[in-house]
């Protein structure tokens, strides 16, 4: 595994310039050497995936690996369990996601894709995990603030509250040493360097029992769903990577514009019809300055045609993959089968690692 020095403190809150100039140097050595690396990275299985993932981070996936940078993909199925009405159809859900990555291109035989629950060693490291981490920093973490402001529930679980912690189980049982993350994630990541760090202070007897992972940080752009605002799943405003043509069709003829005739790019400006360009624009290879240009005065109607083209003809070779894939459900669940049997190998090992510096190894 490659670790690079920690940086310097950063002078936002985030931390993001720092990982910014970081990540220019990770992006160096990953092209210099690829196969040095691992990657973690995965979501929640809570609904379909849409474009607003593929290209903020599922694009990434799998350019690393194709590149040859080792990739773990974990589907975090226990992490949906304060959502009821997840949890009831969580199946489903994993299922749906497991369809999502292989129809944009991740290789089960290259890289791995596991679920959560099947990984007992992974989870018990949340245990000794816990112990090196302050409830106060737990409370400061702004993204677990964030899951409990957007709950819409009475009482926030234990669960949710140690949330970040067991994100740090997640990259640190099989010891990556890169997670891509966006700029709200940086948080969750720091606590994993923290628990990292001193994890290693503690029991490490002079050596490093764990990496401090680095932030790859993600230069996706902010796609806006059809209500111009955050494209997200539970809005309901998402483009899917599994809707049909007619579906997309319908979607985008309803997305939300402004009454200007003449299309230009101004994301502070014209918010909406600047997303818009910018979604034809990541679909054709082009920029939305260009996309802009061609339409010019002919206004709302044909930008949203011109995106819906574009959306459709982009996502056609991915849907007719998902489709095939999607008439053996039997094969998914061999791959996750597969995936669990792999991601548990390695975390009995790393777990058998920390019992021995824990002097706990009976």
């Amino acid at each position: 595994m490659t670790t690079l020095a920690p940086a310097s403190p950063s002078t936002d809150a985030l931390g993001t310039a720092a990982a910014r100039t970081r990540g220019a140097a990770l992006e160096e050595r990953i092209l210099e050497n690829p196969g040095r690396f691992r990657v973690l990275t995965g979501d929640r299985p809570t609904g379909r995936l849409h474009l607003g993932h593929y290209f903020g981070t599922l694009h990434n996936r799998v350019r690393l690996q194709d590149l040859g940078v080792e990739l773990f993909v974990i589907i975090a199925d226990y992490q949906v369990l304060t959502d009821r009405d997840v949890a009831d159809r969580l199946t489903e859900h994993v299922e749906e996601l497991v369809l999502d990555h292989l129809a944009v291109g991740v290789d089960p035989e290259r890289s791995t894709v596991f679920t959560h629950s099947a990984v007992p060693a992974l989870n018990q490291l949340l245990l000794p995990f816990l112990s090196l981490v302050s409830v106060a920093e737990l409370n400061r973490n702004p993204t677990v603030k964030d899951e409990i402001a957007h709950s819409r529930q009475s009482a926030v679980s234990g669960l949710m509250f140690t949330y970040p912690v067991h994100q740090a189980a997640d990259i640190l049982f099989c010891k990556a040493d890169l997670v891509p993350v966006g700029q709200d994630q940086l948080p969750h990541l720091e606590i994993t360097r923290t628990v990292a760090r001193r994890f290693n202070d503690r029991y490490g007897s002079g050596g490093s029992v764990f990496p401090e992972p680095e932030a790859l940080l993600s230069e996706a752009p902010l796609l806006l769903g059809t209500d111009g605002t955050k494209m997200s799943k539970s809005r309901g405003n998402a483009l899917t990577l599994a809707a049909d043509a007619d579906e997309t069709a319908r979607l985008i003829k309803g997305a939300k514009t402004d009454s200007e005739r003449h299309i230009a790019y101004d994301p502070a400006g014209r918010p909406e019809v600047s997303s818009l360009l910018l979604l034809a624009g990541l679909c054709q290879g082009r920029t939305p300055e260009e996309v802009a240009a061609d339409i010019g005065s002919a206004g709302s109607a044909a930008l949203k045609r011109t995106v819906t083209e574009s959306v459709n003809e982009y996502l056609a070779p991915i849907r007719s993959r998902r489709a095939e894939y999607a008439r053996d459900r039997s094969y998914l669940r061999r791959i996750l089968r597969e995936g669990n049997e792999r991601a548990r190998a390695v975390a009995d090992a790393t777990l058998a690692e920390v019992r021995a510096a824990m002097n706990s190894h009976y």
